[in-house]
């Protein structure tokens, strides 16, 4: 078979879920010379005492749960929304997000390391894809007891803990060492033809 062949054709093997390349040497050095604003907040780790940094930190964790109970509030003032529903929802839309955030896209936002970080998502920029970091720790269990508070204030309702099942496990299952920059293609197209947006 020819290379031009072999270039166009698409393989079977991979036109669903496939495994991120390793970072080449480039991309490596990239990485390391100029520090990942997208994915230190999550630490905040400043420069300064031991208390600020600490507070820093904890800062940046507690937004999430602000936003859990920002998010509470609001399902909670629609009329008409039962409390089991704006459970449901709250963890819905949590998880959503925190999905988009951390595992669908992919690359920094910002143009300040000429592009060393866009084949990882934020989840695998944080701590340098470390696992069981104290941070990602705290944002693995922030879905899982969301979804405990979520399916106890439904009253266990088979409907609600169905959805609030499907959407944790979404959420969770990325963030689990063994799906580490393994990606989901679900636009038909080898991973190798992407085009850059």
């Amino acid at each position: 078979m020819s290379t031009k062949n072999k270039a166009t054709r698409r393989r079977r093997s991979s036109s669903l879920m496939y495994t991120e390349p390793p970072e080449s040497l480039e991309h490596k050095s990239d990485q390391k010379s100029l520090p990942n604003l997208n994915a230190e907040w999550v630490n905040a780790k400043g420069a300064g005492s031991i208390i600020s940094s600490q507070i820093a930190e904890t800062g940046a964790w507690t937004i999430h749960l602000v936003i859990i109970v920002c998010l509470k509030i609001l399902y909670n003032i629609i009329p008409g929304v039962s409390q089991e529903l704006s459970w449901t929802l709250t963890n819905l839309t949590y998880m959503v997000g925190s999905y988009i955030m951390f595992h669908y896209v992919r690359g920094v936002p910002f143009d300040f390391n000429s592009g060393a970080y866009d084949n990882l998502n934020m989840w695998e920029q944080i701590d340098n894809g470390a696992q069981y970091t104290p941070a990602k720790k705290f944002l693995l269990s922030v879905p899982i007891v969301l979804f405990l508070i979520s399916t106890h204030y439904t009253q266990y309702d088979s409907l609600y803990f169905i959805i609030n099942m499907c959407v944790t496990l979404a959420v969770v299952i990325p963030k689990l060492p063994v799906a580490h920059r393994l990606r989901i293609n679900l636009r038909g197209e080898p991973p190798d033809t992407f085009e850059d947006t």
